[in-house]
């Protein structure tokens, strides 16, 4: 049996213990046998690799050493000093199970099937270089073909320098259009792709080298589309087939019926599937409206997805495909629920919000003997305490008058940023850390912190120092 040695600081050690008698219990069947190290500090994630080299004789008789979550150094090097692997666990304790059932069975998320068609909506109306740093922002999104949006009554005149721009950048290209003479001169171009053609255009793909999408003469048509399907296919030809995706209440549940039957008819062809038309059309967070879809995607085996990011809450629309289309391939080629392989499309709630209950901060704040403040989240509200005493309330005004720190500004400011985060996370169930930015998931971009630095500071700490 795997012995695991867990190090901790006192404030922390009680919590450990009984999270670790629950998951591991002295028994004979249990999954690791464990003990817990508290190494003579007070916060465990004050815990530096350094401290630990210092404070913990080696060698150590253990099959594995976990320490917090947040310590910071070199783990590596620690693993070669006690000669045993060094492991940072979760951030929070009572993630420890959790922890543990991921880490015996890792799930990838660096394979898809689904390629993004990212649509630049306004082509026409951007200069060629504006359509050039459009598309670098779409690609490092996420996406994996730059579509160029024609529009109806509209002259593109840098369409062929458009197109050609883009392929020396090294970017796939598609041009989207109705008419035909656009569609020709985009494949003329040298467009890898043309949306989208009908049976009675379809020989532009005789013309040009680009690989159509093929659609019927009207959405409900699915008779024109299986014949273009069939003659592409007896042809030899590369295509993508759409059905065209309806948004509410304009006929999405017939949509989707449609991509079933074409998926029953051809069950090699390769598929298209219009997202857009629902990021864009429903007021909603598009991160869940995209879980949703591109499990739909996964389902349907869909090769691609035509999206974009036009509306201003659809505007992280790609990044969060890419990373819908991720998690749907690993929950589909490994038989398994969507569940438990990343908090990436969890932009407004946490799964679990509230490690801990408001008896265990109390008996937490009970320990202290400083004057400085920790904050932490329950659900009973927010919970201020040092040692001078634990105060609890949801509303940070309410929490002002018994801080003290009328004659402190900095001090001040600080436990007003704090307090907000920590208002913010009640109030949507999110998890809150002190001295970090609450997790918005994909919504926006966060540089990943570097834990192999020592005393990084905290963001407000950064921002006051700026």
């Amino acid at each position: 049996m795997e012995h695991i040695v867990f190090l901790t600081g006192r404030l922390a050690e009680p919590a450990l213990r009984r999270v670790l008698a629950g998951m591991a219990p002295d028994a004979a069947d249990a999954p690791f046998s464990w003990e817990v190290r508290e190494i003579g500090l007070q916060v465990a994630a004050l815990m530096t690799a350094d401290m630990i080299r210092r404070r913990v004789p080696a060698p150590l008789a253990a099959d594995r050493i976990v320490v917090p979550g947040r310590c910071r150094g070199d783990v590596d090097a620690l693993s070669a000093h006690f000669g045993v692997p060094v492991q940072r666990g979760p951030e929070e304790l009572k993630d420890l199970p959790m922890f543990f059932k991921r880490s015996g069975s890792p799930v990838a998320l660096d394979r898809y099937e689904v390629a993004i068609f990212a649509e630049i909506v306004d082509a026409p109306r951007l200069g060629v270089e504006a359509i050039v740093a459009r598309a670098r922002s779409l690609v490092a999104d996420g996406a994996d073909v730059i579509d160029l949006g024609c529009l109806p009554d509209t002259a593109f005149a840098h369409l062929e320098d458009s197109v050609k721009a883009l392929r020396a950048q090294g970017y796939a290209v598609s041009v989207d259009s109705l008419d035909s003479d656009e569609l020709l001169r985009g494949g003329r171009a040298g467009a890898d792709y043309l949306l989208s053609l009908t049976p009675d255009t379809l020989w532009i793909a005789d013309e040009v080298a680009a690989t159509p999408v093929l659609i019927g003469r009207s959405p409900q048509d699915e008779a024109s589309l299986w014949a273009a399907v069939d003659t592409m296919q007896s042809r030899g030809r590369r295509f993508l087939a759409d059905a065209i995706l309806d948004p509410i209440p304009y006929g999405l549940l017939a949509s989707l019926v449609r991509y079933q039957r074409l998926r029953e008819r051809f069950p090699q062809a390769p598929i298209m599937l219009g997202v857009g038309n629902l990021t864009e059309l429903i007021e909603a967070d598009t991160s869940g409206i995209n879980a949703v879809l591109l499990g739909i995607a996964a389902e349907l085996r869909a090769g691609a997805i035509l999206t974009t990011q036009v509306s201003p809450h659809a505007r992280r629309a790609v990044r969060e495909a890419d990373w819908a289309r991720r998690i749907m391939h690993a929950a589909a080629s490994q038989q398994m629920l969507p569940k438990g392989l990343s908090d990436a499309l969890m932009t407004v709630h946490a799964k679990r919000p509230f490690p801990d209950e408001p008896e265990e901060i109390a008996a937490i704040a009970g320990q202290v003997r400083d004057p400085n403040f920790r904050v932490q989240v329950s659900r009973e509200g927010l919970h201020v305490y040092n040692r001078d005493g634990l105060r609890l309330a949801r509303d940070p005004f309410a929490l002002w008058p018994r801080l003290g720190l009328e004659q402190d500004a900095a001090h001040a400011f600080y436990m007003g940023v704090e307090l907000a985060r920590a208002q913010i996370a009640w109030q949507l169930g999110k998890r809150y850390v002190q001295d970090q930015e609450l997790d918005w998931g994909c919504a926006i971009e966060r540089a990943p912190e570097d834990l192999e630095a020592h005393c990084a500071p905290g963001s407000t700490l950064t921002h006051k120092s700026a």
